[in-house]
């Protein structure tokens, strides 16, 4: 996986033309997407994390970068996220070798980013 950086600017321009040629998907989507992730009886975070071991486990890049960055915005801490992938490990396996260290670098990227705006 690349930097969190370049896959958002990878991934930038098809998902707006994307979003172009199917606009009501797109909203639908994000609709749903907002309410699967507001705090409930689960606080955001928490939802981040369950989120981001689903991304490991289906080693989807823009996943990654998505969900990382929300739980930096969430307070989620570095030493949550690596509890997060030890889960992930035991229940993936050697891909979670992979995919979590690529998890954990994208969120040390998006609290880097966030903390020198």
């Amino acid at each position: 996986m690349q930097h969190s950086h370049e896959v958002r600017e990878e991934l930038r321009e098809p998902a707006l033309a994307l979003r172009e040629l199917i606009p009501d998907v797109m909203k639908g989507y994000a609709e749903m997407s907002r309410a699967a992730m507001a705090p409930g009886e689960l606080s955001a975070g928490v939802k981040e994390l369950l989120a981001l071991m689903v991304a490991v486990t289906r080693q989807c890049d823009g996943c990654v970068v998505a969900h990382t960055r929300g739980a930096a915005r969430a307070g989620v801490t570095r030493e949550m996220v690596g509890e997060a992938m030890g889960v992930a490990i035991l229940m993936n396996g050697g891909p979670g070798t992979v995919w979590g260290p690529r998890a954990l670098r994208s969120f040390d990227e998006a609290v880097a980013e966030r903390a020198s705006r």
